[in-house]
């Protein structure tokens, strides 16, 4: 057995470790914003209802929470990546053309692991995996 597919068995597992960790990093952006936790948002105020951001927060609190527990992960996940495409070229792009000048590292990041969930699935320890 080789080392490579020795490692293979722990495929799911590191897959669901991914979309574990990354929901957990992007729900405390739905929070931050809709609840000022663990700080308030840059503005300093809480969004309005039904603005931009306030949809954004909620898509990034509920559906994180979705992608956590590896419920309706995929259709989760593309809304998600979207969410963050859209949000990269509305706030980040504008402001230059390099990520790292223009803080959108996140969310290109955030776009292409929930855009991989997409076509790999939640892995192990789901809620999907366990309604089949």
């Amino acid at each position: 057995m080789t080392g490579s597919s020795s490692l293979q068995r722990f495929a799911p597992h590191a897959l669901a470790a991914l979309r574990i960790m990354a929901a957990l990093l992007f729900i405390a952006h739905g929070t931050q914003k809709l609840l000022g936790f663990p700080a308030p948002p840059s503005s300093g105020t809480l969004p309005a209802a039904f603005t931009m951001a306030w949809t954004a927060g909620m898509l990034e609190l509920f559906g994180g929470l979705l992608v956590l527990v590896g419920l309706f992960t995929r259709p989760a996940a593309f809304v998600l990546s979207g969410l963050m495409a859209f949000a990269y070229f509305l706030a980040h792009a504008p402001r230059s053309f390099y990520p790292v000048l223009n803080g959108g590292d996140a969310a290109i990041l955030f776009c292409f692991v929930f855009l991989y969930l997409v076509f790999a699935g939640p892995g192990s320890l789901s809620i999907d995996g366990r309604r089949r």
